[in-house]
């Protein structure tokens, strides 16, 4: 890349970052408004802190139970069954409404008590004067929140409570009922710390009450419940809240409610297999008194003793098929039951576990049927039967209804196999005995029957102490590693963000605007925007923007940056006719693309400014349809005639026209007279040619104050006669799209010799820049220097 482009860009980067630092005090108040605005935030913005709890949730897989029981597993049986979850399943109850709802209700936290200050309130929680207790509500309050109500301690008996819409406050006595448009409350002071009481005295309490399904559904919201190291039961239970002690009780009081949940999850299959034992034994019990009834009947009627010792030998070869016999026939027995309890159950009671059936396949699948019924009353808590998780596990609970029936249906039938075998054993044995008389061998049945209740009952027993020492040491799921703890630095609002938000803030929004603003103007503003178009025209003055109560005209010794700037544009003028030797007089016509661009000021000041050298200047008002020349002279003169009468009259001479101004004895002045119907045919004739050179001959300068060249073609028509054209173009006020004319008459010759005079240019804009001030007697001091100097 090219030096010159390298120059180009860093200028058009150093004129861009000027452009903003010209507004530099829109971004000092920018910042400090932004400060003061996040300090007054800060102030008043309530602090929220981080409380935290870690539990680990126990995951008794395997069969493994919690370590608590681990003194009962030799027992087997139900100890074997212990529910186990997966890990998203817990945070999902933990962080669930049921369970936020009863945290809610047990603190009461649905109720809020707030001091009320001026600007805001803060709630109370750890000590308040009073407790309100809501007994009744009307039933129009149903559907509507209940009205926030403002007391006032007058003493230890007294108070005073009035409805924050306005109702007029009304002194009760502490526990007396009070009936109010929503229901009826009743008040009771808090008097275990007398002092911390009468603190509260005079001040303004409001007491809320709200929906404790609403305030469980906030809470929903905040709380936070992760599993913050992979592949672990660690939980992490966060929240963020305004009063520490408070969120530290939510927390420690879910973790509560959650184990107490869970404890009553692993007991409803303790007391379903409880109570399903009871049923068994009152049967058995009976069974077992009408056989041993049998028993005695039997042998008093038949005059029985010891009838075994005559087939004893016979009796030792048997034993073993009896052991094998009452074996399955309890196993029978056992599987008859489940069936039959089995059939009469519905779909959602839980099976009884582990009652003694041999086999861990039919075990297992009870143990997996029971895990799915709870698995699916916890959902039904929160979802309805047609959600499709639901359907899934009914279509899983059936299936495994069906293959446990088919199993022990099964198992039954293979026992009742084996026992066809061995009765045939059996008669094969009392083929050998036939001499032992039918008495004993009906005493033998009777004694066989005996033996299987007996054992089914000693059997029962044993099931119903374990499920009960079950119940009475059930664990909690959750341990807890840490109770709830609160950070002690506030973790919201974030003080250094905020102010560096502010900071940024502060800076961006003035920036935006000022973007939007150079975006969306469209007026020129400095000769940059100039030189950008006429590129090939040269700038020769800049005219400072004037104030209300700046004079418009220049006076005599003055030293005004409207003068200096006068000067300067007399000087550049003077380089223009250095080439230019032959003329005496120089000719300069003032021009501008449309009305207002302050051509006509520009040509007065400029005329006088050039008289104040000592030459001779005439001030020509060649503006014939608008002139606007008078507006800087006396009334008495408004009405001389002009180059119209001039035009017209060809016995009227210049010393008729011209008259001496009284600003400056060496500035004639030339109005444009009377406007003509046909100001531009009249521009065109010989005695307009014949004005400017008698003109030329009395002057050594000849300022023509012309119209508008875009509007009206006076101007071009007269440019001929013009030394040096000047084109003034007014800063905030001429579209950038209008130096397209100026440019393109340039360019096609219809305007020569042009220089342009930018006028009304704001200090910001003044020149390449307003650093130095543009005299030296009125340099500009600093606002820090003048705000010192104070």
């Amino acid at each position: 890349m090219n030096e010159p482009n390298i120059e180009l860009r860093e200028n058009s980067l150093r004129d861009l970052v000027d452009q903003y630092l010209r507004y530099w005090i829109w971004f000092i108040s920018g910042v400090v408004i932004a400060l003061v605005c996040a300090f007054i935030y800060l102030r008043y913005s309530t602090p929220s802190y981080q409380s935290n709890a870690i539990v680990i949730i126990k995951d008794e897989r395997s069969g493994g139970g919690p370590s608590e029981l681990s003194a009962f597993t030799d027992l087997g049986g139900f100890f074997s069954n212990i529910n186990t979850s997966k890990i998203e399943n817990e945070l999902a109850i933990l962080n669930s409404k049921r369970i936020i709802s009863e945290v809610v209700k047990e603190l009461n936290l649905n109720i809020t008590y707030e001091t009320v200050g001026t600007i805001k309130a803060s709630e109370l929680y750890e000590y308040k004067p009073f407790i309100v207790q809501y007994l009744s509500f009307a039933d129009s309050t149903r559907t509507t929140a209940v009205p926030k109500l403002l007391f006032e301690v007058l003493s230890s008996t007294e108070y005073t409570v009035e409805n924050v819409s306005g109702s007029n406050k009304v002194t009760h006595t502490f526990g007396e009922r009070v009936s109010l448009p929503f229901g009826d409350i009743t008040v009771l002071p808090v008097l275990d710390d007398p002092e911390a009481f009468d603190s509260y005295k005079g001040k303004t309490i409001s007491v809320t009450y709200r929906p404790v399904e609403s305030v469980a559904l906030s809470y929903q919201r905040r709380i936070s419940v992760a599993n913050d190291i992979k592949n672990s039961n660690v939980v992490n239970v966060g929240m963020q809240s305004p009063v520490p002690k408070k969120a530290e009780d939510f927390i420690d009081e879910l973790i509560f409610q959650y184990n107490k949940d869970a404890i009553h999850d692993q007991g409803q299959v303790a007391q379903k297999t409880s109570n399903f034992i009871d049923s068994r034994l009152e049967i058995i019990t009976r069974e077992l008194d009408s056989v041993e009834r049998n028993k005695e009947q039997f042998k008093s009627s038949n005059r029985l003793t010891d009838i075994e010792t005559e087939a004893q030998l016979i009796l030792e070869n048997a034993s073993e098929y009896n052991k094998r016999q009452s074996g399955i026939a309890t196993q029978l027995e056992l599987a008859n039951t489940m069936i039959d309890y089995m059939e009469k159950s519905s779909n959602n009671d839980l099976l009884p576990a582990n009652i003694g059936l041999d086999g861990q396949e039919i075990g297992e699948a009870v143990n997996n049927y029971n895990q799915l019924i709870l698995q699916r009353n916890k959902l039904l808590k929160t979802s309805t039967a047609k959600n499709p998780v639901v359907v899934n596990v009914n279509t899983q609970i059936d299936q495994l209804r069906s293959n446990i029936l088919s199993s022990l249906q099964n198992t039954s039938n293979a026992l009742k196999i084996s026992m066809r075998d061995l009765n045939f054993q059996e008669a094969t044995l009392n083929s050998k005995i036939a001499q032992v008389p039918t008495k004993e061998k009906l005493y033998r049945g009777i004694e066989r029957q005996q033996t299987i209740k007996e054992q089914l009952y000693l059997f029962l027993l044993q099931q119903r102490e374990e499920a009960s020492i079950s119940l009475a040491i059930t664990a909690p799921k959750a341990k807890i590693v840490d109770r709830a703890y609160s950070s002690k630095a506030p973790v919201s609002p974030n003080r250094s963000l905020i102010y560096l938000g502010a900071l940024l803030a502060g800076l961006l929004i003035p920036f935006v605007g000022l973007y939007a603003f150079f975006l969306l103007n469209t007026k020129v503003s400095n000769r940059r925007d100039i030189e950008r178009v006429l590129t090939k025209t040269m700038l020769i003055g800049e005219i400072p923007k004037l104030k209300k109560s700046d004079e418009e005209l220049i006076q005599h010794n003055d030293r005004s940056i409207l003068a200096e700037s006068f000067r300067i544009l007399r000087t550049n003028l003077q380089y223009l006719f250095v080439n230019n030797t032959t003329r005496k007089t120089k000719t300069i016509f003032v021009t501008s693309t449309i009305k207002g661009e302050g051509k006509t000021f520009i040509a007065f000041n400029l005329a006088l400014t050039l008289a104040l050298t000592g030459k001779k200047v005439v001030l020509v008002g060649a503006d014939i349809r608008n002139p606007q020349l008078h507006r800087y002279l006396p009334e008495k003169y408004r009405k001389n005639r002009g180059i119209t009468e001039f035009i017209i009259d060809e016995t009227t001479t210049i010393d008729d026209l011209s008259w001496q101004s009284e600003y400056n004895e060496n500035l004639s002045i030339v109005l444009s007279g009377i406007i003509p119907p046909n100001p531009a045919e009249l521009l065109m004739q010989e005695r307009t040619t014949t004005l400017f050179k008698e003109l030329e001959q009395k002057f050594d300068y000849v300022i023509v104050d012309t119209a508008p060249s875009m509007l009206v073609t006076d101007t071009i028509l007269i440019n001929n006669l013009a030394d040096i054209m000047l084109y003034v173009v007014r800063a905030g006020y001429t579209d950038k799209r209008l130096l397209g004319f100026p440019k393109d008459t340039i360019s096609d010759g219809r305007l020569s010799n042009v220089a342009v005079v930018l006028n009304s240019v704001s200090m910001s804009n003044f020149g390449y820049g307003n650093k130095y001030g543009y005299t030296y007697s009125n340099e500009k001091k600093s606002w820090l220097n003048r705000f010192l100097k104070r």
